[in-house]
């Protein structure tokens, strides 16, 4: 399997460069040339698998320039009981007839991005050894990514990690979570802005060419492809956990700003899994349900970005989208990349003509949801059902249910514990003490590590030369 750019300029690449090279060099997101299908009698062989072994039969069709043996010890040492507290890794819920959670927030940091991140760790410790060579990661983060990132990677060799983040955006848990590690090789950096400040000083540093080679830049954001392979697993495991025969169809609601997450459950749909719809959740940052309702995709710049009750979604330029572009536009490379530069300069683009092909080809439907909604969503799942749901989680439920045609069984994909957003938790039901893991009890009173600078790419790129330099 080789790797190509959705900008076109880019020679084909084997699994292992890609997962070090964050974008493109010419500004583009890696992809495969194609997506893998998988017959029937596949998915039914995969149905009875266990998370690793389906992980290894899934990741073994992208990532072909590993060995078999190597891969598999990969997945082997990601996913345990030990680190996702559970034996499924992914626990399916079942709210009521055709309504489940999918239960993605049992790693480390309580959040989904663990799923990828710990994957991500593991194989690029594994590539930097095998290529004797050393890595610099740049992130951005709304809030989960920075962690997750920063607890697959804190301690890990040859790797040196600076995460950025909305200075004052996040919540008290996510920024302690992520401030109060104090492992040498992890930096973070809380930019005077949104979070999509702090995603256009990364895509400017990666896409410095001389920088870039000298640090060796990476990313653990979703453009990376690693992260997106390793969600592709999931959606496949549920679909398993709720029917019994490969004739039945699920859709899945999936809470989303950067449109990673979805994005896997695209490539899944590809790949042949019997999804019906993929319903894309947004807050009051809404880009993407204009565009899956209307045809037009208008990012927001930030002072227009609102401030939300579900951070991790407070963003207006959604990353991955152009991956699903790309393939809508029939692998059209310039086109994509003269729209993705308009993006970059602020301007919009309508694709209108083709929304039958979005809905109906590719599947996709959109619904919003506001504070208010969230609130009474989780209060409502709350009394009904006895769990509580974190504010994003609530985001997809609430346009679940409000999407969700006759007999149509939705799987809502969980982006955290509630615990991590415990102040909206008790805006919507009261005063009541939220269940946490052991290893996160007194996490807001450590000591916390942060380096606060203007929104200017510059004085982050000052943080790196410091650091990398003194740290070899």
């Amino acid at each position: 399997m080789k790797y190509i750019s959705t900008r076109g300029q880019t020679e084909p690449m084997d699994f292992s460069d890609v997962l070090l090279m964050g974008l493109a060099p010419d500004g583009g997101l890696m992809l495969p040339e194609h997506y893998p299908t998988v017959a029937s009698d596949v998915l039914e062989e995969w149905r009875h698998l266990s998370y690793t072994d389906l992980a290894l039969a899934i990741m073994q069709r992208f990532a072909t320039d590993i060995p078999h043996a190597d891969l598999k010890d990969i997945i082997d040492r990601t996913y345990t009981e030990e680190v996702f507290g559970d034996s499924d890794i992914v626990p399916v819920r079942k709210l009521e007839d055709n309504l489940y959670i999918l239960g993605l927030s049992n790693g480390p940091t309580l959040a989904f991005k663990d799923v990828a991140m710990q994957f991500l760790g593991n194989a690029f410790e594994y590539v930097l050894k095998r290529q004797d060579a050393r890595i610099t990661i740049i992130g951005a983060t709304s809030g989960d990514t920075g962690s997750a990132a920063e607890y697959a990677l804190r301690g890990k060799d040859n790797i040196e990690v600076f995460m950025l983040s909305p200075h004052g955006k996040m919540s008290e848990f996510q920024r302690a979570q992520m401030y109060s590690l104090t492992d040498d090789n992890i930096h973070n950096i809380a930019i005077k802005g949104m979070f999509d400040d702090c995603q256009d000083i990364v895509k400017a540093l990666q896409q410095d060419a001389e920088f870039k080679a000298k640090y060796n830049l990476g990313t653990v954001n979703s453009i990376n492809w690693g992260r997106i392979l390793a969600q592709i697993v999931y959606y496949f495991k549920a679909y398993f956990a709720v029917t019994d025969s490969n004739e039945k169809t699920v859709s899945f609601s999936v809470p989303s700003g950067n449109f990673g997450n979805i994005c896997a459950g695209h490539i899944a749909r590809e790949m042949g899994l019997p999804i019906e719809r993929l319903i894309v959740a947004t807050n009051e940052n809404d880009v993407l349900n204009d565009f899956f309702n209307q045809g037009a995709y208008q990012p927001r710049t930030t002072d227009k970005t609102y401030v939300t009750s579900s951070p991790s979604m407070d963003i207006s330029k959604a990353s991955n989208f152009e991956r699903f572009v790309y393939l809508l536009l029939e692998k059209d490379s310039a086109r994509v990349h003269e729209l993705f530069e308009g993006v970059k300069s602020g301007q919009g683009f309508d694709l209108s003509e083709v929304m039958e092909q979005v809905n109906n080809r590719y599947g996709f439907a959109a619904g919003k949801s506001t504070h208010a909604d969230r609130l009474h969503t989780i209060k409502e799942v709350y009394e009904q059902y006895g769990e509580l749901v974190d504010p994003h989680t609530a985001d997809g439920i609430k346009v679940a249910k409000e999407l969700q045609k006759q007999g149509e069984v939705i799987i809502c994909a969980e982006t955290a514990l509630p615990v991590k957003f415990a102040e909206t938790i008790i805006e919507a039901v009261g005063p009541i003490e939220i269940a946490r893991p052991k290893h996160t009890e007194g996490l807001e009173d450590l000591e916390q590590h942060v380096t606060v600078l203007d929104n200017k790419a510059e004085l982050v790129a000052e943080q790196i030369r410091q650091h990398v330099t003194a740290n070899g």
